[in-house]
Formats: C-alpha cells, structure tokens, sequence
C-alpha cells in the first residue's frame, strides 16, 4: 500500500497524461498563461507544476476550462489508484486502464461502451463522481434526507448515482455552484477533474493496488423470521385481480399478494426469459414475473422487435400460472411523454392480445425521473395511456409510475387519478431508500393511495453495493404487515450486487442454490412467506 503522501504526488503526475494526449504537446513550465492567482483552481494547479508534475500545452497554457472525456478521466483515476492496464480488444490509447477500471467495478459497461467514440465523449459529472468515490472512498456514505437537501437539482440525477453523490457531499468530495446545484448530467473540466480527484485522495488515507480492491459491506445478522401473512397462489386460484381500497384482491374480493422477479432489461439478458430460467422462480414460491422492456437504451424505440420478445416471455410466466407484468421500463427517457404516441401504440397492441387474460398487468411508465412534474406531465399521460388500455381490456390492473423514480406517492396523493383498478408504484433499494421512504408508503395508504412495488433492490439505488440483508428484511417485514406486492430487481447474472444469479451461470437446466447470490438467495427464499 503507498502512503497518501506518495499517492497525492502520483495523482499528480498521473494527471500529465492530459498533456500526453495526440492533441496535447506537453510544455514544462511553473506557470500557465491561463492560470492566474485569483482562480479557484490556482494552488492545486501551479504547485503541481513547480513541482514538475504537470504539463500544460505547447502554448503555454493549462486550458482548464477544456472538457475532460470519459478516456482521460478514468486513465487519470486508474493510474493514481495503481492500477495497470489489462488486456483489451479495444485499440483506443486508453482502452487498457478503461478495461481495468471497468473490471474493478469503478463503473459499468453501459456507462461508457467500449468504443472509440464513447470513450472520447465528455464524462458526466455523476459519473465522474462514482467513478472517483469507488476509486478512493468505496465505503463513505451520507445520509440521505441531510445531503439531498443540499442538491438543489437532486430530482435530475440518475438513481443509479444516488449513493456515490450524497456520499461525495458528505465527504467534502463534491459540492454544489453558487446556486446550490450539482448539474449531474453536465460535462466537467479539466479543473473541476483535478479538484475532484484531489479531494477524494486527500479524503482517502489509501490508494488501491493494482492486485486488492474492497469487498462490499456484508450483513451477517441472520434475518428475523418474515410474518406469515394472507392468500398467495397463482392465476388459476385467484383469477382476475381488482383493487379494493388500497388492497389488491382476487375475483372473490379475497386480499391476494403477489412476489415475484422483474427480469432485467430483455435487450441485454433475453436468456434469463426462457420457460426454464422463469419456472426456477415459480418452483421456488413466486406467482409474478416482471418483463421489463426498455423503451430507449437499444430498448423498443430502436428495436420494436422486442415486443416479439416480451410477449413471448408473458406467455410463458402465463403458462406457468404466474402473473405477468408488462414493464414499458421508462429510465433515461425521464419523462413519460417522450414516446406517448409510441407507448399508445404498444399498449394497444398489447391490450388486444391480452384483453381475455386474467394474469396480465400492465405497468406504464417506469420510472419518471429529472425535470418532470406529477400533475403537469405523468397523470396526463397516464390518463392516455389508461383510456387507451380500457378501451380494449375494461379491468385489468394497471401501474403508475411518480416521478424521482417512482418515489413521488405524496405527490399522487394531492391529485390521484380519476380510475378504477390503479395502483401507484414505489420502487426502493434497501441500501438508500429506509425508514423515510416507508412512512412516505405508510402516508399514501393512509390517503387511500394503493402501492405496488414493482422494483426493489437488496443493493444500493445503482445496482451495487451491499446486500444489505439487515435492511432489506425491514422492508419486506414491512410490506407483508401492509399486504403490499413486489417484484425483485432483478433476474440476471449482471456483475451487480443486486443480480439474482451468479455471474456465467448455467441456467439451460434450471438454477440451483449454488448459482443464486447473496441477493438470490435472500429473495428466492421469500416467495413463499
């Protein structure tokens, strides 16, 4: 391990690699021509300069204000945590350290595909904020109602990014403009990337080996037995649901809860809806499976085949006597209205096909999320998409999503739809969302708001983290004393903590215990409570 004395001076000569670049002809020099002492920026950079660790430009300038793409920053980031390069396909300059940053975990694939023109694209500063806290902070963390509250912009950052940014604040990492805004999706400077990785290293009182990376936090407490509650089953005993007050019931008005699995994107992990891999959950005790069918992310706007390919996996959890749940999974779309014409469409087309099944619910608008707005823009298009489906199937249930995430029911509660047969979705993950976001639950049944949750998360609110088994079980002790029905995100063997399935598992027989994860094992073994 290198002391943080000699980790400071390594991040600075690891930031020489931005003088390094084709673009870039290095030129010694204790000063910059751009780089003036009223400057925010003007100690870190000249020191590093008198001291030989920076290089600027063959004009003599620094060009602070230049944007830093997703290439240079995680070189710099790799190279001042000690890492080296892996080997890679890629034949980018960077594409070695960017394999080894990926295989760490620093971030993940869809983030920064590997090609020339994504590597070279600016990086976010959400992303650079991950990037840099699971570098040289992987286990600080914040509170979440006291670092929110300091992000002005808070509703527009990704979900997946929740957990890296409050803790970057509530470590002095990161930190908001003048106006009290984070600008997550906004590209970050060749400055702001210097200061960034220079706090998190003055933070930190380690860097990584290149052979050493940090294992998540555990829970080893076993869980409490999970109160046995109400009538299960599937399609064939309960027939066509209803909602009753904010009670999902059966044909016989009898209180019925459904768990199951949510599949993860079907573009990415279509093996995970053959009859077998979704039969597992079933012999387990589950009674819902989830398809969720991005609409952009390569997801049904660019390839509407895969409406083929949803209705296939339906028809099997149909088969299997299990609800199915049609998932137009909304997430870096932000705002349902987006595609309104397009999921009109969909959910006709869908609605027709199934309008004589008993086991079909149809989930519209995932989770709204950035600068939208429950009354002004997703009640509106829910009340479209809702005329749309009951003008084909008069009574299934439907789902609604509620903006940050589908986390908004204190919102739906001052203006709820005008519809019967609606439940509200809440989506959690149990190492971000806790006690707040249970009596924000506890408040809208109150307000007779029905909730579904149709995505929750053993991991932290970007996929990774924990498996938090302390606080999940919280939430599942929670939603069995309020008769309240969930899907797990999610049935697949992505490199994530809150996959279901081991990674490279062989699922073409079935899935056995041994290739179940932590994650796995905790949800499989709670179908049947």
């Amino acid at each position: 391990m290198k002391k943080l004395k000699n980790t400071f001076a390594l991040i600075c000569a690891a930031l020489m690699i931005l003088a390094l670049l084709p673009s870039c002809a290095g030129a010694d020099g204790a000063s910059f021509s751009d780089v003036n002492s009223g400057d925010w920026f003007f100690e870190n950079v000249t020191q590093m300069s008198a001291d030989g660790l920076l290089k600027g430009y063959s004009d003599g300038t620094f060009k602070p204000d230049s944007t830093i793409t997703s290439a240079e920053f995680v070189t710099v980031v790799s190279r001042a945590a000690g890492l080296s390069e892996s080997a890679s396909q890629n034949s980018h300059w960077a594409g070695g350290l960017m394999q080894t940053a990926l295989d760490r975990g620093f971030y993940d694939w869809d983030e920064i595909p590997p090609t020339a023109e994504t590597y070279d694209l600016p990086i976010t500063r959400q992303l650079a904020v991950k990037i840099t806290m699971n570098a040289f902070l992987p286990q600080a963390s914040g509170d979440y109602t006291t670092e929110t509250a300091k992000i002005k912009d808070f509703d527009q950052l990704d979900g997946r990014y929740y957990n890296a940014v409050i803790a970057a604040y509530a470590s002095g990492v990161a930190g908001g403009d003048d106006n009290g805004r984070f600008n997550p999706k906004s590209s970050l400077t060749r400055a702001e990337a210097c200061a960034l990785i220079t706090r998190a290293m003055q933070k930190s009182d380690k860097a990584l080996s290149s052979s050493e990376a940090p294992a998540p936090p555990q829970s080893t407490t076993a869980p409490p037995q999970a109160p046995s509650v109400y009538t299960k089953g599937g399609v064939s005993e309960n027939g066509h649901l209803k909602v009753v007050g904010t009670q999902l019931c059966n044909e016989r008005d009898e209180a019925v809860v459904l768990r199951g699995m949510s599949s993860h994107g079907i573009q990415w992990f279509g093996n995970f809806l053959s009859e077998t891999a979704i039969k597992s959950t079933a012999e387990r005790g589950a009674n819902l499976f989830r398809v969720a069918m991005y609409t952009s992310e390569n997801g049904y706007i660019q390839n509407p085949s895969l409406a083929q390919t949803l209705s296939e996996a339906v028809d099997t959890a149909l088969s299997l006597d299990m609800y199915a749940i049609i998932d137009w999974h909304i997430l870096s779309d932000g705002n349902p209205n987006t595609y309104i014409n397009e999921a009109k469409a969909f959910f006709a087309s869908v609605a027709e096909r199934y309008k004589d099944s008993a086991g079909v619910i149809y989930e519209i608008c995932n989770e709204p999320n950035g600068n939208v707005s429950w009354s002004g823009d997703v009640k509106p298009y829910a009340e479209e998409i809702i005329s749309t489906i009951r003008g084909i199937d008069g009574d299934a249930v439907i789902l609604v999503g509620s903006p940050t995430w589908s986390q908004d029911l204190h919102e739906v509660a001052k203006d709820p739809l005008s519809a019967e047969n609606i439940m509200y979705t809440c989506h959690f993950y149990a190492g971000t969302h806790t006690d707040w976001l249970r009596s924000r639950i506890s408040d809208a049944l109150a307000q007779n708001i029905p909730v579904f949750i149709s995505e929750w998360g053993t991991s932290d609110a970007s996929g990774g983290g924990g498996v938090y088994i302390d606080e999940a079980q919280k939430w599942l002790d929670f939603l069995n004393e309020n008769r309240i029905s969930w899907a797990n995100w999610s049935l697949c063997d992505k490199g994530e903590s809150s996959a279901a399935v081991v990674g490279g598992a062989d699922i073409s027989d079935g899935i056995s215990d041994d290739e179940l994860t932590a994650s796995g094992k905790f949800v499989f073994s709670h179908f049947a409570d």
